[in-house]
């Protein structure tokens, strides 16, 4: 009978459920700045000054027409079908397609299209949930390998340089760069192969069902809730599962 008392393995270790844990990105471990911020930022690039009353009106219709990291449009234009279909998976097409929704909202700002998108590239684009780096970094204090799963279609590598929290993730799983979205088993598998863990060792943490997809890649599934930007979201829940402590 093994000795109780025995000190060979840390205790995290000897209570770990796993020992990868793959991320969300939108909903999960950031969120879009607020509609009017994002607007009155790109009308600034574009050198108008719009008031608070005007960005807002304006924010409401680049909303319902369709925002990155915003509900889903009520309506794609015909010409912009391909586009939106291949969103995720090629750059231009994500580009192309959040552009162009932005183009049917008439506005005076010169550029607007363009600007809004480029915002979304930006670190000041997005707010990192409260709860993200010391969840982030508890997870790599306690060796669990960490790896970001998202349907995107642009590189999230320098919005986590800027917020100082690249040392924190280990390989990015992207959907333009892997050719697959989720739910397709494809993409988690491809995750944890870039991890080295085994599926039934990792856990998948993200917002939607299309998040759960990791199950049929044979990972274990946490579906939190997104938060408001700057609110807590629950990510705390993801070290117990973890079998590591806050």
């Amino acid at each position: 009978m093994p000795d109780a008392a025995s000190t060979d393995h840390p205790p995290h270790q000897s209570h770990r459920q796993v020992d990868a844990v793959l991320f969300d990105f939108h909903g999960t471990l950031a969120q879009v700045e607020d509609p009017v911020t994002w607007v009155l930022a790109a009308a600034a690039t574009c050198g108008r000054e719009l008031d608070r009353g005007k960005a807002t009106v304006l924010a409401d219709r680049l909303v319902t027409a369709g925002r990155a990291g915003g509900p889903l449009p009520h309506r794609v234009p015909p010409g912009l079908a391909e586009h939106w279909a291949d969103r995720d998976l090629y750059a231009h097409s994500h580009r192309a397609a959040f552009t162009g929704l932005a183009a049917t909202v008439a506005t005076d700002v010169e550029g607007l299209a363009d600007a809004l998108y480029d915002r979304l590239l930006a670190p000041e684009g997005w707010l990192p949930y409260p709860d993200t780096e010391p969840t982030l970094r508890t997870l790599h204090d306690a060796g669990i390998k960490v790896a970001v799963v998202s349907n995107i279609g642009f590189d999230i590598r320098p919005l986590f340089e800027a917020w100082g929290m690249s040392a924190l993730i280990d390989a990015y799983a992207l959907s333009y760069e892997v050719g697959r979205t989720k739910p397709d088993p494809a993409i988690f598998l491809r995750a944890c192969g870039m991890l080295g863990a085994d599926p039934e060792r990792t856990l998948m943490v993200g917002d939607t069902p299309a998040d759960a997809g990791a199950v049929k890649a044979g990972c274990a599934a946490l579906v939190l809730p997104a938060a408001e930007p700057g609110r807590p979201n629950g990510l705390g829940a993801t070290l117990a599962l973890a079998g590591c402590s806050a």
